[in-house]
């Protein structure tokens, strides 16, 4: 039966105390939501951390803490953003993967007008470094796609030997600045990709349900959670991340398809042991 990775993002940089209480915050709350996440089905996590005010953050001492409470509770792949912010130096960005080792990391694969506020900036020479240094830690790039143009920015890396296969895609709908959460544009972007890539999709907001469910009608992989969206239903707020992910098991299963195991979401990306 096909197997399909169900990626939780827990936390983000743009959902707040404010908007839903749910949300975690501290390393102790990340952690906890990573444990029943994946306790619900989830087989990747992926994480930000916080400053205690809820500010986003790339501190290390967080990341280092939430890796290792997360570690020793449960055997889920660990994602972490190389994203935390907005003006971040690149060793700031680079340090948490480089020195803690997860399983995945995130590779944000170019540069954008970021919720029509401010710039998210991906210069091509960050960009080569960062490609070079997960590469030297054997930690696989989840390219983040928010645009098309960012898929030929990937292939370039790519054939300079620096992302290796199966490249594994995440397409990011619904952003500010980026594209529209439309099922002709996931469409659009899965038709660009290389034969034999990998791939897994989400909406934002109102576009989390019609994405996940065409992203698993055309064969990819999904991620949910409250850094993407903070609703259930309308109007009705999402009391965890592992509620969401309970949802999205029942919808893989009702595809007549099975949620990945974190080992077999190993097997599936090539990711190391």
């Amino acid at each position: 039966m096909e197997k399909v990775i169900i990626s939780a993002a827990l936390t983000g940089v743009s959902t707040f105390r404010e908007q839903t209480p749910y949300v975690p915050i501290t390393p102790e709350e990340i952690a906890d939501q990573a444990y029943e996440s994946w306790k619900a089905g989830a087989s990747i996590v992926h994480i930000h951390v916080r400053e205690e005010d809820g500010t986003p953050s790339m501190n290390f001492e967080k990341f280092e803490k939430t890796v290792k409470l997360i570690r020793e509770r449960c055997d889920v792949v660990i994602n972490l953003t190389t994203s935390g912010g907005i003006g971040l130096t690149d060793e700031v960005r680079i340090r948490p993967f480089y020195e803690l080792k997860p399983e995945i990391a995130s590779y944000d694969a170019g540069t954008m007008n970021w919720q029509h506020r401010t710039v998210f900036e991906n210069r091509p020479e960050f960009l080569e470094k960062l490609a070079k240094r997960m590469k030297e830690v054997n930690v696989k790039p989840e390219v983040e796609i928010f645009d098309t143009g960012m898929i030929y920015n990937t292939m370039y890396y790519a054939s300079k030997g620096l992302i290796d296969d199966p490249i594994y895609f995440q397409f990011v709908l619904g952003a500010p600045g980026g594209m529209t959460a439309t099922v002709k544009n996931l469409l659009h972007l899965k038709e660009s990709i290389p034969e034999g890539s990998i791939w897994s999709a989400f909406g934002i907001g109102k576009g989390h349900l019609p994405i996940m469910y065409a992203t698993l009608a055309l064969g990819g992989n999904i991620r949910v959670g409250l850094e993407d969206n903070i609703y259930y239903s309308k109007g009705v707020l999402a009391k965890s991340n592992a509620e969401l992910v309970e949802r999205a098991v029942r919808v893989v299963k009702e595809f007549g398809k099975q949620p990945a195991t974190p080992d077999e979401a190993r097997e599936i990306l090539k990711l190391r042991k």
